[in-house]
Order: structure tokens, then sequence, then C-alpha cells
């Protein structure tokens, strides 16, 4: 029987230079890499982007609304619609706390109960990158603390979208975030198998 899992390995490294490298989020470096084994190969190239990680909330009310935010994005060149998240910021940090306080900071809610929806990496092929998604329920209005909005986020737009609606979004192109797609059709997979599995 095949197993059906990711499986850690990590191939030699025989030189790493850093490219780009600051006191912000991301860093990029090249790496000099080998496949393992006897093999007649030289060293490759390959470019990681150095992240360490981030949280996304999926913050579902009782009427089954979810809260979206809509942000400027400059890389885009768009104002996309997206979800609370934030970056791990220290190393080690648990994810779901981060998921916590980036409710709280970006949209000013806190939430009764939390669920780990899945983790995925963004792009393996040249990025670290990897995002916890969490499902947010109870939610209650919260003050921000000490945390203000600046840049893109002091122009963000909050709403509430109806979850049907925001799987409709996705499945026809109208919303484009790789992490709300993911989340939200995750999700809807969970709640069906859980109506087919409860008949």
């Amino acid at each position: 029987m095949v197993s059906v899992r990711d499986v850690p390995e990590s191939w030699p490294v025989e030189a790493s230079t850093d490219l780009h490298r600051d006191a912000w989020v991301l860093a990029l470096r090249s790496d000099r890499v080998r496949r393992p084994g006897d093999h007649d190969e030289e060293a490759f190239r390959r470019l990681v982007v150095e992240h360490p990680g981030a949280a996304v909330v999926l913050a579902i009310d009782e009427q089954d609304r979810v809260l979206c935010i809509r942000q400027y994005r400059h890389a885009a060149q768009a104002r996309l619609l997206e979800l609370p998240a934030g970056v791990i910021d220290h190393p080690g940090e648990d994810p779901e706390q981060v998921a916590r306080r980036e409710l709280r900071e970006e949209a000013a809610f806190r939430a009764e109960r939390w669920t780990h929806l899945l983790s995925t990496y963004s792009s393996p092929g040249y990025s670290a990158e990897k995002i916890h998604y969490y499902l947010a329920e109870g939610l209650a209005p919260t003050d921000r603390g000490d945390f203000v909005l600046e840049h893109e986020e002091a122009d963000l737009e909050q709403l509430w979208v109806p979850f049907d609606e925001l799987v409709d979004a996705v499945l026809s192109g109208a919303v484009a975030d790789g992490p709300v797609v993911q989340v939200v059709l995750a999700l809807q997979v969970r709640r069906e198998r859980e109506r087919t599995q409860g008949r």
C-alpha cells in the first residue's frame, strides 16, 4: 500500500549565499545543491525565499458569514478579498496564538472556539513559507490593544460575506487570493463530508 504523505528529506548544500537580508520578514538566498547518492552530476543552483510562516483565520459568525478584509497588494496590483492573517513573528511561536493575535489586531474580534483546518506550503519550489489555517467561531468584538494599523492595513475594508457566496466567488475566480481559496474549499469539503457521514 502506498503511503500518501510528505516525507522529510534534506539534500546536501555545498554553498549558500545571501542575496538579500535585512530586518524585514523575507530573505533571499542562493544555494548550491547536490542530489544525494552516487551520481555523476554537478551541484545546481536553487533560490530560496526564507519565510517564518503565517497563520490565516476563517472567522465565521452565527449567521454563517465570513469576516473578510479587502486590502491593497502592491505585487498583485489589486485590492484583494482576504482573511485576517499574519506572520509568525518569533521562532517557535504557536501558529494558533498568531491567529488569535491577528484576528484581534486586524479585525478587532476574538473567538471562543478555534479549529485547525490545514497547514500548507505556499510555493515549495522556491519558498519555505508554511501557512496554518484556523476556523474561528463564537466571535465577539474586542479592542486592538496597542496595535496601530499602518500602510496597506490602514486602508483596509472590513466586510461580512455569507459562506456560500464566498464559495461561489472562489469557484468562479472572482476571489483569487490563494489562502482564501484553500481554506474556504477545505471547510466546504469538511462540511460536505460531515453531512454525508451524518446520514
